[in-house]
C-alpha cells in the first residue's frame, strides 16, 4: 500500500463521514475529516477519528483461534475452516440445515459485501435460522413498512431542508445521528433548520442534547408513546388537519385508523403520558399549520412494548396530514436501483416463515433475537445447535444476556467473525479474524446505496488504505471458504461458487507477485456499480474521490408509482395491527396502575458506540457506566450523587454508582448500554472496566416480545432502585457478587 494521504469514508455508523487518512511505512499516522467531501463537508465524530487506535490495539486478532476448555490457541486457516466445515456437515446431516443459525450484528451492515456473502452462506447451507441485531432496535419499522407500504425497506424520512415543523420523538440525533437517514452533522442540520424559521420540538423523557437545541422540549413518561401518537391523530382531526374525503382517494383504511384514534382524547392519555392537553394541542397546531411538517422517531419509541403500533400511527399521521411524499414533509428516497421493487419481485427480505418457538413471523428474513436462547435450549426438530455470529456481540446487546450466555455455552459449535475476541467470542469455539473497514475496498452500504436514505444523495468508492497487519481476511472471502469447507455452494449456486473460487485463486497468484490483494472485492463492487448504471469502481476512485452527487430527492415521486402493496395503495389500517391494538386498553390500565414506579431508559455518550469502543483508553476513562437519577427520585430513596445503588427488574439486579441528572423526567432513570466487558477475555482494557450490562435487566422469551415485530422491551423497563445491599464487585458484569454455591 503506497504511503501518503488517502480519501475514504467512515463505516462505523450510518453517517459514513468522509475521511482523509495519512499513512507512512504501511502504518496509519492520522485520520482527519474530509473537508472536500460532497455531503459530509469536513465533519466527523470523535469515534470516527479515533478508530485507528481501536484497530491498532494489541488485542487485535491476527490469525484464527480455537478454544479448548478455557485455553485459546492460534490455528491455521485451513485447519479452522476444515474443522468448522466438518461440524457443519455433521449437524446438517444429523439434524437438518435449520440446526445451523446465524446472528448478523450491526457492524455487518456497514459494508456492502459482508451481509450479502453471509446470507449466501446460509442459503447454501439451506438454513432459515437467521437472527439479527435489528430485533433489538428497529425491526418495528421494517414490520410496519412491509404492511403499510409493501416492502420493509420503504422508510420515509423527514425533508430536513424544507420542513417548517419537525417533531422528534424518542430520538437524540445530535449524539446518535439520524437513524434510517444519513445526516453526517445532525447538530448543524438542526440549527440550520431553526435558523431558517422552522420549528423543532422534541418529545422525550430526558432533556437530551437534541432537546437543548429545540424550540420546545416536552417530557413524556417512558413507554407511553403509542398513546401520545393516538391522541395526536385525534387532535389533528379535531383541529381540521385531516381531509378524510381526499385521503380516501389515496389511502386504504382511513376510517379504521381514525376510529381507533377517536377513543384516545388528549385528556385521557395525559394520565399516562404526563403531557398536558394544552401542550399536545399546541404541538398539533404547529404541525398542522406548517407548510410541510414531519414526525420522526427512533429507538426510544422502537424499543418500547408498543413500538410497532406507535410507529404505525406516526406514519398514519404523516400520511393523513398530507405530509407524506410532500416537500417539507416526509420523502421516500431512490437508490441507484429501485431496490424495493427488485426485492418485492424476487422475494428478497419478504419471507413468510414462522419461528419454531413463539410462532413469530420473520422480519427482513430474520427471526427475533429474543427467542434465540429458547431456540437453542428447547429440544426438538430444528433445535439450534450451531451459531455463526458475524459483526455483532449479542452477549452485550441482547435481552436477558445472562440466560443467553448459558444457551451459547450449550452449543455444539459457536463461531464468531470479528476483529477481537469480545464477550461473545470468549465463549465461542472458534474466532475468525476479519479485516477492519480501513483494510478493504468498499461502497456505501445498502441504505444509502440502494435506497437513497441520504439527506444529500451521493455515491462514493474507497480503496483499502491499509494492509491487514496479520492473517485477517474480509468476511466475503471467509464465507466463500466456509461454503467450500462445508460442502455447499454460495447461494446454492455451483456456478457462483466455482467462479468466485477461481477469482480468489487468481488473486492469490497475483498476491504472490505483489499485486493488490483485494482484487476480487474490487471486481465485485465494480460489477455491482455497472449493473446499476453507475460509473465503475475505478472511475469513482479516480474522478470522484470525495464522492459523486446524485439526483436530489423528488417530492410526489412515491405515492403515484412506488407503493408496493397488493393494492398499490398505502394501507393505513392493516388488519393485524388493528387486532393488536385491541390490547391497548389493558396496556393503558397497566400504565395507570404503575404511575409511581420508576422506568428505566438507555442513554448514549458521544464517545461510545454500542459495545465497540471501550477497548481504547480515551473512551474508557470513566471505567464504568452510571445510573442517572433525578435528584428528587434519588432523595426519596436515600441515594446521593456517587452512592452505589441496586437496580432490579423482573430478570436481574445490577449494582453501580449513581449520578444525579436534573435533565431527567422525575420517575425516569437512565443507564447507558454497551458496558459489562468483564467476561471479554480478548479485550485487555475493556475487561478491566467495571460497568454493568443494562440488558441483563431486559426480559427475553416468546411471552416478553412485541408480537408485530418480535422486538424485546429494552426501554421503559419497570425497575426498583435502592441503596446497594452490599459491596460492588468490579469483576462481575452485573456489579453484584456471585451467589455462593450451596454446601
Amino acid at each position: 500500500m503506497r504511503d501518503g494521504t488517502h480519501t475514504t469514508f467512515c463505516r462505523i455508523c450510518e453517517a459514513l463521514c468522509g475521511l482523509t487518512v495519512e499513512t507512512q511505512g504501511g502504518a496509519l499516522r492520522a485520520i482527519h475529516p474530509d473537508k472536500r467531501h460532497v455531503a459530509t463537508g469536513g465533519f466527523s465524530c470523535p469515534k470516527g477519528l479515533k478508530q485507528a487506535e481501536l484497530y491498532a490495539s494489541p488485542d487485535r486478532l491476527m490469525r484464527p483461534q480455537k478454544r479448548t476448555g478455557s485455553t485459546w490457541q492460534d490455528v491455521a486457516w485451513p485447519d479452522a475452516l476444515g474443522e468448522i466445515g466438518a461440524k457443519v456437515k455433521q449437524l446438517r446431516a444429523e439434524h437438518g440445515p435449520d440446526s445451523i443459525a446465524m446472528y448478523v450484528g450491526t457492524a455487518a451492515g456497514f459494508g456492502v459485501l459482508h451481509p450479502v456473502f453471509a446470507q449466501g452462506f446460509m442459503t447454501g447451507v439451506g438454513s432459515k435460522s437467521m437472527y439479527a441485531s435489528a430485533t433489538q432496535d428497529c425491526s418495528n419499522k421494517f414490520a410496519v413498512a412491509n404492511e403499510v407500504y409493501g416492502f420493509p425497506f420503504t422508510q420515509p424520512f423527514p425533508d430536513l431542508d424544507r420542513t417548517e415543523c419537525l417533531i422528534v420523538v424518542g430520538a437524540n440525533p445530535v449524539i446518535s445521528k439520524f437513524s434510517f437517514l444519513q445526516v453526517p452533522n445532525p447538530g448543524k442540520a438542526l440549527l440550520e433548520l431553526r435558523e431558517r424559521g422552522a420549528k423543532l420540538f422534541v418529545v422525550d423523557p430526558r432533556r437530551t442534547e437534541t432537546a437543548k437545541l429545540a424550540d420546545e422540549h416536552v417530557f413524556i413518561r417512558p413507554n407511553t408513546d403509542v398513546f401520545f401518537y393516538l391522541s395526536f391523530l385525534r387532535e389533528l382531526e379535531a383541529q381540521g388537519g385531516v381531509n378524510a374525503a381526499k385521503a380516501r382517494t389515496i389511502f386504504d383504511g382511513v376510517d379504521d385508523v381514525l376510529t381507533l384514534a377517536s377513543a384516545w382524547p388528549k385528556e385521557r392519555t395525559a394520565a399516562v403520558t404526563k403531557i398536558a392537553p394544552e401542550t399536545l394541542s399546541r404541538l398539533v397546531h404547529a404541525y398542522r399549520t406548517a407548510k410541510g411538517a414531519a414526525l420522526y422517531c427512533s429507538t426510544g419509541v422502537n424499543m418500547g412494548t408498543n413500538g410497532s403500533l406507535a410507529f404505525w400511527i406516526q406514519e398514519a399521521i404523516n400520511a393523513l396530514s398530507g405530509n407524506l411524499d410532500r416537500a417539507g414533509g416526509t420523502l421516500v428516497g431512490q437508490g441507484v436501483i429501485d431496490f424495493p421493487a427488485f426485492g418485492k419481485k424476487n422475494g428478497v427480505l419478504t419471507r413468510k416463515d414462522r419461528s419454531r418457538v413463539g410462532d413469530f413471523g420473520s422480519v427482513n428474513d430474520a427471526f427475533p433475537g429474543g427467542v434465540l436462547a429458547d431456540e437453542i435450549l428447547t429440544p426438538g426438530p430444528k433445535q439450534v445447535r450451531a451459531l455463526f455470529v458475524t459483526g455483532g456481540n449479542p452477549l452485550i446487546t441482547m435481552a436477558n444476556a445472562g440466560r443467553l450466555k448459558q444457551a451459547f455455552e450449550s452449543l455444539e459449535l459457536l463461531v464468531t467473525l470479528d476483529l477481537f475476541r469480545n464477550e461473545t467470542g470468549s465463549v465461542a469455539h472458534y474466532v475468525l479474524p476479519c479485516t477492519s473497514p480501513l483494510e478493504r475496498p468498499d461502497l456505501p452500504f445498502i441504505f444509502p446505496l440502494m435506497l437513497g436514505l441520504q439527506r444529500k444523495p451521493y455515491i462514493q468508492a474507497t480503496e483499502a488504505v491499509l494492509e491487514p497487519p496479520g492473517e485477517q481476511r474480509d468476511e466475503a472471502s471467509i464465507y466463500l471458504e466456509l461454503c467450500k469447507a462445508s460442502g455447499v455452494d454460495l447461494f446454492g449456486s455451483s456456478v457462483a461458487q466455482k467462479a468466485l473460487e477461481g477469482l480468489m485463486a487468481a488473486n492469490s497468484a497475483l498476491n504472490r507477485r505483489g499485486k493488490p490483494r483485494a482484487l476480487p472485492q474490487r471486481l465485485l463492487l465494480s460489477a455491482l456499480l455497472r449493473a446499476t448504471g453507475q460509473p465503475s469502481f475505478e472511475h469513482l476512485l479516480e474522478h470522484h474521490p470525495h464522492g459523486k452527487l446524485r439526483e436530489a430527492h423528488e417530492p410526489k415521486s412515491f405515492l403515484a408509482e412506488r407503493v408496493l402493496t397488493t393494492q398499490r395503495r398505502v394501507q393505513l389500517a392493516p388488519p393485524s395491527f388493528l387486532a393488536q391494538a385491541q390490547k391497548l386498553d389493558a396496556d393503558f390500565a397497566r400504565e395507570q396502575s404503575a404511575d409511581g414506579a420508576l422506568r428505566l431508559i438507555t442513554k448514549r455518550a458521544v464517545q461510545t458506540h454500542n459495545s465497540w469502543t471501550h477497548n481504547i483508553e480515551p473512551f474508557a476513562r470513566d471505567g464504568t457506566n452510571y445510573l442517572y437519577m433525578h435528584p428528587t427520585d434519588a432523595q426519596a430513596r436515600g441515594l446521593t450523587d456517587g452512592a452505589t445503588a441496586d437496580v432490579t427488574s423482573r430478570t436481574a439486579t445490577v449494582r453501580l454508582p449513581v449520578r444525579l441528572l436534573g435533565d431527567l423526567m422525575p420517575g425516569t432513570v437512565a443507564l447507558p448500554h454497551g458496558w459489562g466487558h468483564q467476561h471479554a477475555t480478548g479485550l485487555s482494557i475493556a475487561s478491566k472496566t467495571s460497568g454493568v450490562n443494562v440488558n441483563l435487566l431486559a426480559a427475553d422469551g416468546p411471552d416478553q416480545l412485541e408480537r408485530v415485530s418480535g422486538m424485546a422491551h429494552l426501554t421503559g423497563i419497570p425497575v426498583d432502585v435502592a441503596p446497594a445491599r452490599g459491596p460492588r464487585d468490579p469483576t462481575s458484569w452485573s456489579g453484584v457478587p456471585p451467589t455462593p454455591a450451596a454446601p
